[in-house]
């Protein structure tokens, strides 16, 4: 394990398409293939998270009306970005 600036780092393998890997070189620049998977895995992590917790409320409450879904959206995303999130845009 070693250090950086945002903790104990581990090196890991991991197996993906070589297409992915082509296409994730083209894009990462200066930041390179490790920053950009680490915030990639942080972000499904986040969402895999949000959706437990959705998931948690909807088997003791119900389902979710859209009036809370769109409640939920204006709250992390703000007023003008909560369309386009229904959309897909964001």
């Amino acid at each position: 394990m070693k250090q950086s600036r945002s903790g104990v780092t581990e090196n890991i393998s991991v197996s993906m398409p070589s297409e992915l890997v082509s296409e994730l070189r083209s894009r990462t620049g200066h930041r390179g293939l490790s920053s950009y998977i680490t915030e990639a895995v942080r972000h499904q992590l986040a969402m895999d998270g949000l959706a437990e917790i959705v998931a948690s409320h909807e088997e003791e409450h119900g389902a979710l009306t859209e009036q809370e879904i769109e409640a939920a959206r204006r709250e992390l995303f703000g007023e003008e970005n909560a369309s386009d999130v229904e959309r897909g845009a964001a």
